[in-house]
């Protein structure tokens, strides 16, 4: 081969690989974050929703889901996303959305939904619209899809049967003003603590307490340190999967299109998945001896006793339109 014929097929081989790679620069790659393992239901859910995108937008692009708390807590994910940067898409509690819109952390108070069945309703029928649009406008996040349906019970390091035995009870409490007002109406004594500092509260008797799903508590090992959960059954979780307008403005239009109804779908189905496991996860967790399932007889009473407090905030923040229409839906 002379000299003029090698240096064409160089070139020729050149091109062949510099097409590819450009063609791969162009792929659009979102990233997500999760506080959890690959075993939680919201990865679970943000590894559904990844599947649904790419069904619905049937051309190449790559998802990084940074798990185990790699970039953070959930309200770095908020932070980040109100930003736009590191995370594009995550589930994140209310909680961390009071800042934008006062009536975020509302949805996931205490005795807000009374079973699923209408916490379902309250979804479908588009109840929450309101705080949504707030929050995009506000902190151009947008709540895309509704994941959670865990059922939240306290664990503590002594168990607890009514209310005589509540009173006094140093607990966990999301930083939301709601929770910190409703546990202290029901005579507990509520402390805000970081989500990964609980299992150290405890073990140092800071807290005595905390509240979580069943998934979160068998995540985090909660019971290794608060061995007794109470059944109290005080709340529903709601877990918006967020996603980042600045990121999302920026892509095509049959990609927005995609996201949009993979999140709606992807919600649905983290929260069948949340709510079903509930009850397996605890029975597992007794039957392997790690965790003692208390009844607590008055419950009714607990609900009674948080109920002003939930009422009067909602009317301070402007949310007792929202709430009214919740307790309208039978």
């Amino acid at each position: 081969m002379d000299r003029k014929t090698f240096l064409t097929c160089v070139a020729g081989a050149a091109v062949a690989v510099a097409v590819p790679l450009a063609a791969r620069a162009q792929v659009i790659t979102l990233h997500g974050a999760s506080q959890f393992s690959d075993d939680h239901p919201f990865t679970k859910g943000l590894m559904k929703f990844e599947e649904l995108v790419k069904k619905y937008y049937g051309k190449p692009i790559n998802f990084v889901l940074h798990k185990n708390s790699e970039l953070g807590l959930e309200k770095d994910y908020f932070a980040y996303m109100n930003q736009g940067i590191s995370v594009d898409y995550a589930i994140v509690s209310p909680a961390h959305m009071a800042t934008f819109a006062k009536a975020a952390p509302f949805i996931d108070a205490p005795f807000v939904f009374r079973d699923h069945d209408q916490m379902n309703k309250v979804i479908k029928q588009g109840v929450l619209k309101p705080i949504s649009d707030e929050i995009a406008k506000k902190a151009d996040v947008l709540l895309l899809g509704y994941g959670g349906g865990g059922v939240r019970n306290i664990f503590a390091n002594k168990p607890v049967h009514n209310m005589a035995e509540l009173k006094g009870l140093k607990i966990r409490v999301q930083g939301a003003p709601i929770w910190t007002r409703t546990f202290a109406a029901a005579g507990m004594a509520p402390t805000v603590i970081a989500y990964n500092e609980i299992y150290n509260g405890i073990q140092t008797g800071v807290i005595q307490a905390g509240d979580n799903e069943a998934a979160g508590v068998e995540q985090m090992k909660f019971y290794e340190v608060g061995p007794n959960l109470m059944l109290t059954r005080h709340s529903i979780s709601i877990r918006p999967i967020c996603f980042s307008g600045k990121t999302l403005r920026k892509l095509p239009p049959d990609l927005q299109a995609a996201i949009r109804k993979a999140a709606s779908e992807a919600g649905d189905w983290e929260r069948e998945l949340e709510s079903s496991s509930d009850t397996a996860i605890l029975k597992s967790l007794e039957k392997a001896g790690k965790l003692k399932l208390v009844n607590f007889d008055e419950r009714d009473k607990l609900q009674k006793s948080m109920e002003p407090a939930l009422a009067a905030y909602a009317k301070e923040i402007g949310a007792d339109a929202i709430y009214a229409r919740i307790n309208a839906i039978k």
